[in-house]
């Protein structure tokens, strides 16, 4: 049973303690306890609450509790509540009753909201690095295969040319904001909360400032009772985590796409693809898939911490207790994700031929015919119907726009001419030569931003 009872005469049930441990989950917060218990003592004996000598044992002691966890020797004992009472009660084992004046000046309440914020910054810094590593692969990606034509889709429709590396670049301005997400997270997360006791500050003369310099935070908070309840900067994340899987999401989708036998616009490398249990012939994109499913995942760990908060009163309440193992799992997903996605799209082969070829049917010059025809001086609205009958005209036929003779073209409009077969796909893709189109020239210029942006830090 834990061994904080106080009033109580009676030992906790044995069920009620396995019911309201956290240790199971929580363990993981232990490099950031210690590290911000040796602060806490040193900043304790800098102020002249504890004496130096008794924070340097208790110092010591955490250090060699860091080994014996790290060794695989630590006893996580389940009758414990959490990490924080399990790394208090080995430190009592260690050096006595010297351990017992760590907590001086402290509560579980603001050590808790303490770890989870180092945490939190950690996982932010990581997810911003690995978001870099995904960007890399996505250019190279581009830049291998930069004069690729592809069809571009709305409605899943063929509509008009699209160079692929344009298309990848598209992602690459997803994961752009997704760092500029993350990094205004970063922000609100940078906050230390140790110091404010329980809910009301601590009646010590405490350092805060020197507290922050040592566990690297930009200030200290300002309102004890919002600091040890605040987990904003947990939804933060799991928020900014959910657009990011949503965008990986949509990746898999295409990769899936373009993976099958219908597409065939790539193929996945066999590291990154599973094999049917009876059918021999399959590559299955399973990552894509995976990543697809897991989407969802993240999405209900966001929602299940916005229900916990929305009613709780100030300040801290144990339904906090259900922040952490959500958290965690949302940034286990994402790291993995982004991880291997970086390593799926760096190894994609693209069938180059084969996207020519969809691009070459489906009639995606209509448009290109249709501004044919405004430059000759219809309107567009009377073009777009001439066009439109055309296209229905060749499908009838079928015959591609480029197989209609000029007195075919002619029997819709007697402003086609022999310059209507200029119209190919590299005139169309040149033609959409303003920024952020997909003519060859401003794609080249994107590429050289997006390479720029990839290499330099998030």
């Amino acid at each position: 049973m834990s061994h904080i009872r106080g009033r109580f005469q009676k030992a906790m049930d044995r069920l009620v303690a396995r019911y309201t441990s956290s240790l199971p989950s929580d363990w993981r917060l232990y490099r950031y306890d210690i590290a911000g218990s040796i602060a806490h003592a040193r900043m304790l004996a800098k102020q002249g609450i504890i004496s130096e000598k008794d924070a340097e044992v208790i110092v010591q002691g955490l250090e060699s509790i860091q080994e014996e966890i790290e060794q695989g020797r630590f006893d996580f004992r389940t009758e414990l509540e959490d990490i924080h009472m399990a790394i208090e009660a080995r430190l009592m084992e260690k050096v006595g009753e010297v351990g017992g004046k760590l907590h001086t000046a402290r509560s579980r309440n603001d050590q808790v909201a303490l770890d989870l914020r180092l945490f939190a910054k950690e996982a932010i810094n990581q997810t911003l690095l690995k978001l870099r590593e995904l960007q890399r692969a996505l250019v190279s990606l581009a830049e291998a295969n930069k004069d690729v034509v592809i069809p571009g889709y709305t409605h899943l429709q063929p509509a008009q040319p699209v160079l692929l590396a344009h298309h990848l670049l598209a992602y690459f301005q997803m994961l752009q904001r997704d760092i500029e997400r993350f990094k205004d997270c970063l922000k609100r997360t940078d906050v230390l909360p140790l110091g404010s006791g329980a809910l009301a500050g601590v009646g010590y003369g405490v350092d805060r400032e020197f507290l922050a310099r040592e566990l690297g935070f930009g200030r200290a908070s300002q309102n004890s009772l919002d600091a040890v309840s605040d987990r904003d900067f947990v939804l933060e994340y799991e928020a900014a985590a959910s657009l990011c899987m949503m965008h990986l999401s949509r990746l898999a989708e295409e990769i899936i796409l373009w993976s099958s036998a219908e597409f065939d616009f790539v193929e996945l490398d066999e590291a990154y693809a599973t094999a049917s249990s009876i059918m021999p012939q399959k590559r299955n994109p399973d990552v894509a898939e995976l990543a697809r499913g897991r989407t969802g995942r993240v999405y209900g760990r966001l929602m299940a911490l916005l229900a916990t908060m929305k009613a709780l009163p100030l300040a801290y309440n144990r339904d906090l207790q259900e922040d952490k193992e959500g958290f965690f799992d949302t940034v286990d997903t994402l790291l993995a994700t982004l991880e291997v996605f970086a390593g799926m799209v760096a190894t994609l082969k693209v069938k180059r031929e084969n996207a020519r070829r969809a691009a070459e049917r489906g009639y995606l010059l209509a448009t290109d015919l249709a501004d044919y025809l405004v430059r000759k001086g219809e309107a567009f609205r009377t073009a777009h119907d001439i066009v439109a009958r055309l296209v229905s005209y060749a499908a009838g036929k079928g015959k591609p726009l480029h197989e209609l003779s000029i007195t075919e073209y002619r029997e819709f409009s007697p402003l086609f001419s022999e310059d209507v077969r200029s119209i190919t796909l590299e005139s169309s893709l040149a033609a959409r030569d303003v920024v952020g189109g997909t003519a060859p020239k401003q794609v080249a210029r994107a590429l050289v931003r997006a390479k720029r942006i990839s290499h330099a830090r998030p």
